[in-house]
């Protein structure tokens, strides 16, 4: 852990990056958990409008993330483009917290939102440049370090803004403390982060857009993309059905769902930099693979579960799996296009919305023919089909192949 530490923390513009991202993890950590409950139970939006507006928000995020990432690979500044998403965040929280209707709720949630959720592309592909230009040895561990800020900002946060808004009638305030959160950061970024950290790329025919987005989804990067796609929907599936397992399969209380996610949350901080050092002496793709077979051996276990304890059993190796797959599909995404951070880091908004939809589909066929247990262990076989993908693509030529 500490030489993991010492590795991000040794350029200035990485330890801000950690900063920042820490912050925009506060902002997400803050809102997400209340978010349906705003929309639903406080400002009543109906079920139905709330899935269509939660699904647009997240296509909308992948185009915006896609736009982001090529236009910092043509203009080689971070600086700008940051405090331009930062804006988005002030505004689109501000406007919801200060005009609690439908309308402005709708509105923050398909478009303001999702340009300020771009942050996170952005920042990853600002420390990939930076690692590019030391050689690229120390990725991994500046990946690690920066994904670690986030995952601690998702422990401290949500239990600090219960704490905070205990015995109040409305979360809507989660939504103000948000918007500090964002104005902290813009601040941070304009006062301290340098405007380049080196020449702007040339503008040649392969940074304009058709040809960017032709590069997504040529053949050999998204067939990539699908099969780690796959492994990490295994993370939503366990989001989805873990708290239905506990509450029912295993008997256990809404007591017992806080408890098991904290131990995994506060577990998976620790296991990143273990993965980190790791991942010196181990590929990516191998370190990716021994991951994905453990988390699909613990989906597999969870949806044998009949007692609470066998839960808590199980948490040691969910967070051991899980902190990997939150950690290492980044660099694997990166290196699909390792010359183009902007757009490279991009993908890992492409992920996280195919993931996403994949595990929608895997819960709705799970539930339709069986119960959420089975749901788990059709998780669990969704994960080893990606991971049978990868290791078929990449499981013998040493590595990623990087397109270029």
């Amino acid at each position: 852990m500490t030489s993991t530490l010492s590795i991000a923390f040794r350029h200035p513009v990485v330890r801000l990056s950690m900063i920042a991202i820490f912050l925009f993890g506060f902002t997400g950590a803050a809102t997400a958990p209340y978010q349906s409950v705003i929309g639903i139970t406080e400002l009543g939006l109906s079920n139905g409008i709330y899935s269509i507006m939660i699904f647009a928000a997240a296509a909308v995020n992948v185009i915006v993330s896609l736009w982001v990432g090529i236009l910092a690979d043509r203009i080689g500044n971070y600086r700008i483009l940051l405090m331009t998403v930062m804006s988005f965040g002030i505004l689109g929280y501000g406007l919801v917290y200060a005009v609690p209707v439908p309308a402005s709720f709708v509105f923050c949630t398909l478009v303001m939102l999702p340009v300020y959720n771009a942050m996170t592309s952005l920042l990853f592909a600002n420390v990939r440049a930076i690692a590019n230009m030391e050689g690229g040895r120390d990725a991994a561990a500046i990946n690690s370090g920066v994904r670690a800020a986030i995952s601690v900002a998702w422990v401290l946060v949500p239990g600090l803004v219960a704490l905070v808004l205990a015995g109040r009638g409305s979360m809507l305030p989660a939504y103000l403390l948000a918007c500090l959160g964002c104005i902290a950061n813009l601040a941070l970024v304009f006062f301290k982060l340098p405007a380049t950290d080196g020449p702007p790329p040339a503008k040649n025919h392969r940074h304009s857009f058709v040809a960017s987005f032709g590069e997504v989804l040529a053949p050999n990067v998204f067939a990539r993309l699908m099969a780690v796609s796959l492994i990490t929907s295994t993370l939503h599936v366990n989001a989805a059905v873990q708290p239905l397992i506990i509450t029912g399969a295993a008997g256990g209380t809404l007591t017992d769902i806080g408890v098991v996610v904290g131990i995994v949350a506060f577990l998976e901080v620790v296991f990143i930099f273990i993965w980190a050092r790791i991942q010196v002496h181990m590929r990516a793709v191998t370190a990716l693979a021994i991951s994905a077979g453990l988390y699909a051996v613990y989906l597999t276990l969870l949806g044998l579960a009949s007692a609470p304890w066998h839960v808590y059993a199980l948490t040691l190796l969910s967070a051991f799996a899980a902190s990997a797959l939150i950690s290492i599909p980044i660099t694997y995404i990166q290196d699909l296009i390792s010359d183009r951070p902007g757009l490279g880091s991009s993908l890992i908004s492409v992920n996280l919305f195919l993931s996403g939809g994949i595990s929608a589909i895997l819960f709705a066929i799970g539930t339709r023919f069986s119960d959420y247990s089975g749901t788990s262990m059709l998780g669990a076989l969704a994960g080893v089909t990606g991971l049978g993908l990868m290791l078929f693509l990449d499981g013998r030529n040493g590595g990623v192949h990087r397109h270029r």
